[in-house]
């Protein structure tokens, strides 16, 4: 794990759906967790196709399919002595496909569906739940809140344009 104060985030793009400006997704992710909070994580982004989303989601959930976002938790259970979701370690798998099909679906960008995933998952890793209603209910307020924290400060257009600046 990292030393006091250390945010590490990591991107790697396995996908061809769409081109993605990772170095500005990183960026929104460092906001992100600052904006819950954390100081101190290991972080992961894995850009997949729904290929590669469904072959993990079988082999690891057992769930036939494609699906948006998936999320593993690799952080240490709390102490008596630590502060629960101070510190995290994850890999959050989302799948380029389901952003792009949800945004048409949702008249809305592939890039806000891209950050609505990251987000999700952060959300996973810092203990929040989607499985029964009135959890599922709080995560997705906290989650359209963070979106529109990040839409307000980050031009996501340029996560589809990995050649400009970003931010």
């Amino acid at each position: 794990m990292n030393a006091a104060g250390q945010i590490s985030i990591t991107v790697r793009n396995r996908q061809r759906v769409r081109r993605v400006n990772t170095r500005l997704l990183k960026k929104i992710a460092a906001s992100t967790l600052a904006e819950v909070g954390i100081t101190r994580c290991d972080l992961c982004f894995h850009l997949v196709a729904a290929k590669e989303m469904s072959r993990i989601n079988w082999q690891f959930l057992q769930h036939e399919g494609s699906t948006d976002v998936i999320t593993f938790d690799h952080s240490e259970p709390a102490t008596e002595n630590s502060k629960p979701g101070a510190i995290i370690s994850g890999e959050i798998f989302i799948c380029l496909d389901a952003a792009v099909k949800q945004a048409k679906e949702f008249e809305t960008l592939w890039q806000s569906e891209l950050v609505r995933y990251a987000i999700h998952g952060i959300l996973h890793l810092l203990g929040h739940d989607d499985l029964k209603p009135a959890a599922r209910t709080q995560m997705k307020r906290e989650e359209n809140r963070l979106v529109l924290e990040i839409e307000a400060t980050f031009e996501i257009l340029k996560l589809g344009n990995p050649k400009r600046s970003s931010a």
